[in-house]
């Protein structure tokens, strides 16, 4: 009998790597990774795909998202001069939506019956994420 699979957003850092075997050992799930390349720092990606799949994965999509993400929502939002508290530029929350959808689509992909992320309770991105995936 297969197991049910959750596609998890992974940055390869402590949180997402311990979510891995988090969601393996106590839920039993297969795990799909998904790291969303959208203009930052890009040296690492493939050593965090080699991470993701020694921690025993499914699979670990690198996607790279830089067009999209600057056609879809960096070009909108400098249009529309969005700024975070009339301070500064919207930056990384602007990504999640299109993470999300990224995350949603792979889950269709492999048949994931659950869709999850390492945010935490006490930031935004938990919302931004969540809210994206229902959508």
């Amino acid at each position: 009998m297969s197991k049910e699979k959750v596609v998890l957003a992974y940055s390869g850092g402590l949180d997402t790597s311990v979510c891995v075997k988090w969601l393996q050992d106590e839920k039993n799930l297969d795990v799909v990774c998904v790291c969303g390349n959208v203009g930052q720092e890009e040296t690492g990606l493939d050593a965090k795909k080699e991470k993701a799949l020694d921690l025993g994965v499914l699979d670990c999509q690198v996607l790279d998202l830089r067009d999209e993400f600057s056609d879809e929502f960096l070009t909108k939002a400098i249009a529309a001069n969005s700024m975070y508290e009339n301070k500064y530029p919207l930056l990384s929350a602007l990504s999640r939506p299109l993470l999300a959808k990224k995350l949603v689509e792979v889950a269709h992909e492999f048949g994931a019956t659950y869709v999850a992320h390492g945010c935490t309770g006490k930031g935004n991105d938990q919302v931004r994420f969540e809210a994206a995936v229902k959508a």
